[in-house]
């Protein structure tokens, strides 16, 4: 095992009655990383997280911390903590009251305890004053760094979130998450978090984990993930996404509506896609532009504009094609398209920003 992999999941399968939640899943996280797992209700991600802190058993295979087993170690006794959805703090107790809590269990001295409560505060940038303050006086954003400190006073080799952040509004979640991903970087401590959200995992996270139906179906960092997906899930779970069923003979890529120009780069293409089953040409809607009558590219495709959304500093685009397959192209505000709903027009990418997807079709 790789000295600096802290964590390891080899084969680990779960079943509740006639469903199998997990499916033999493998895992290997890095000491010190910040690694999220995202998928859809149902895909598995919230039962990995109650099997790595021991809230439930395996089904099947085998969880090591340091390369020593911990799936039979109870959940107390394991060097982790989670942090809920819920935050589960005590309303009843104090700021101060709720950090030391884990503390008091260990039968810390009260002295080292408020200690550590003080400095905790501060690397969440919560004022000293806050440790008499009552939780349930404590905003939102407040009761998260509580809880943030009442997991780091356990001192875990790894703290586990299950969705911390959903229940805020928008814009506080957006705060916090720049302030998870600070404090992951000055704790140094490994971060193994959970969520649907893909915003929150590719602002935050070292690497990304994309689940579907108890498998992982990719592992990578967010610009890999979002640039070379492994398949079609992926590609439109990780956004907004053109895709276009292809395939390829004699050098030359066929694709419904598509034209595609006969160079170098596209040849390169054209012999990965005859080499595999099927194949999917993806471009993400960043990249698409609006050609001119005298405009040219790798591939072209003809439509007709359908609807024209702002989205704040961006105009999201939506483009019929003579085939009825809706294509979208997004713009910054100051490169809008100069037309309307109705417009008839020519949209053309490089090959350079396109990615097949081998072995898929639509």
């Amino acid at each position: 095992m790789p000295a600096n992999t802290i964590l390891r999941l080899d084969g680990v399968r779960k079943v509740f009655g006639s469903f199998t939640a997990l499916h033999g899943i493998d895992l290997e996280i890095q000491e010190g990383e910040f690694f999220t797992i995202v998928g859809p209700s149902g895909s598995g991600k919230s039962t990995i997280i109650r099997l790595l802190v021991g809230m439930d058993e395996l089904t099947a295979g085998e969880i090591r911390l340091h390369g020593e087993r911990i799936d039979q170690t109870p959940a107390n006794l394991r060097p982790t903590c989670m942090v809920f959805q819920s935050l589960a703090l005590f309303p009843h107790m104090s700021v101060g009251q709720n950090i030391e809590f884990p503390l008091k269990l260990r039968k810390v001295d009260p002295a080292a305890r408020k200690t550590r409560a003080i400095e905790l505060l501060e690397l969440l940038h919560l004022p000293a004053s806050y440790y008499d303050k009552r939780v349930s006086e404590c905003s939102g954003g407040e009761k998260q760094r509580v809880a943030l400190a009442r997991a780091l006073a356990f001192d875990p080799e790894i703290l586990f979130f299950d969705e911390p952040l959903s229940a805020l509004d928008y814009r506080l979640r957006k705060s916090l998450e720049k302030e998870l991903k600070d404090l992951h970087a000055r704790t140094g401590k490994t971060f193994v978090y959970i969520t649907h959200s893909l915003e929150e995992a590719m602002v935050m996270s070292d690497r990304i984990a994309i689940m579907k139906e108890g498998r992982f179906e990719q592992i990578s960092t967010a610009d890999e993930i979002y640039s070379q997906p492994v398949s079609r899930f992926v590609a439109e779970f990780m956004g907004e996404v053109n895709l276009f069923d292809v395939s390829a003979f004699n050098d030359r890529i066929e694709g419904e509506g598509l034209t595609v120009a006969q160079n170098a780069a596209t040849k390169g293409m054209a012999e990965r896609i005859a080499a595999a089953r099927n194949a999917t040409l993806m471009i993400r809607p960043e990249y698409v532009q609006f050609l001119g009558p005298d405009g040219s590219a790798d591939f072209t495709v003809e439509g007709k504009v359908q609807g024209i959304y702002a989205l704040g500093s961006r105009i999201h685009y939506e483009i019929k094609s003579a085939e009825g397959q809706i294509l979208t192209v997004e713009k910054l505000r100051e490169d809008r398209y100069d037309g309307g709903k109705g417009d008839t027009v020519r949209l053309g990418w490089g090959a350079a920003n396109a990615h097949v997807i081998e072995g898929q079709s639509l």
